[in-house]
């Protein structure tokens, strides 16, 4: 038993560590002049394809369905995938303007703005637990940001970006736990992939001219899919089922450190003292989330839904 949690734990650190080198490999992608459009068709249009092979491999997976695969479903799927996409392109945008560790930060705003979703939703107020994970995560943002540091300038293009992307992945929170449940993991995660493609394809149609660089697929795509959409499914689907969600959500969090730490050796990227206490305030509003057992519902943290998400084989943006 000891050994399947170290194992478990294991897995879905380096699920949750893939996801943290995603921003660092785009900035890099973008210091050797690709585009956001560039970035994010390759990641996506590789993703799918290694999602639809891995189908090929699971057809077993696919008789487990309780209803048949009907158009309707597939189509609010594939909807639904379009806030996956958006996501991608508005982060990606983001760390064009500010730093990864800025960018990371701001994507976790999604934790508060879950837990309005969830309230309006349900038209219920969140518990204290929850209300006080949200003034910790605001407070850590402050510091993690900058935003109390007179001599620092905030590209306020930048921020907006985060928070857009913030916003969007909200919307990727609720469809990953509302939405066409009754699919297998695999063939729900394909479906969603589509969508985030198909609205990234119709967002930069106008950029798949004769300037296109498809040098990308080979240069950056490969990785971005592999450390975006492949390897962390994989991962995460051995590691969450031997130490169950709340656990699972909680060490997948390391995704913020690696993000930043990613960031500082290879692009050389500054972090404070003061950043990393914002962190460290995130992340103790992480597991005081996620610290018990948690209801079927809007999960009240970005990192908790990605691992509610890949409990099966699955993918996030």
């Amino acid at each position: 038993m000891k050994n399947n949690i170290i194992k478990g734990s294991i897995l879905v650190a380096l699920g949750a560590s893939s996801y943290g080198m995603l921003a660092t490999f785009v900035k890099m992608a973008y210091s050797e002049g690709f585009s956001t459009a560039e970035v994010t068709l390759s990641q996506f249009m590789l993703g799918f394809a290694g999602l639809f092979i891995l189908t090929l491999f699971r057809k077993k997976e696919a008789n487990t369905e309780k209803k048949p695969s009907d158009l309707r479903s597939v189509l609010k799927l594939v909807l639904a995938g379009t806030s996956m996409g958006l996501t991608s392109i508005f982060y990606y945008m983001a760390v064009q303007y500010i730093p990864v560790s800025v960018g990371i930060v701001l994507l976790m705003q999604t934790v508060w703005m879950g837990v309005i979703l969830e309230m309006i939703l349900h038209r219920k107020a969140p518990g204290l637990r929850k209300t006080i994970a949200v003034f910790i995560i605001l407070a850590g943002t402050a510091l993690a940001t900058n935003l109390l540091t007179e001599s620092v300038t905030i590209n306020w293009i930048g921020f907006g970006w985060g928070m857009m992307a913030a916003l969007s992945y909200t919307a990727s929170m609720y469809a990953s736990n509302n939405i066409v449940l009754h699919f297998p993991s695999l063939k729900r995660s394909l479906y969603l992939i589509l969508g985030g493609l198909i609205i990234i394809a119709v967002i930069f149609y106008s950029s798949i001219n004769s300037s296109f660089s498809y040098q990308i697929f080979l240069r950056w795509g490969l990785i971005l899919s592999l450390f975006g959409t492949i390897l962390p499914p994989l991962l995460f689907t051995r590691g969450v089922p031997l130490i169950g969600m709340g656990l699972g959500a909680i060490i997948a969090s390391v995704e913020i450190p690696v993000s930043i730490l990613m960031a500082h050796l290879l692009l050389g990227e500054p972090v404070s003292l003061l950043q990393w206490t914002g962190v460290a305030l995130i992340l103790f509003a992480v597991v005081l989330m996620n610290i018990k057992g948690r209801k079927k519902g809007l999960v009240g943290s970005e990192l908790a839904t990605r691992v509610r998400d890949l409990e099966g084989v699955k993918t996030d943006y």
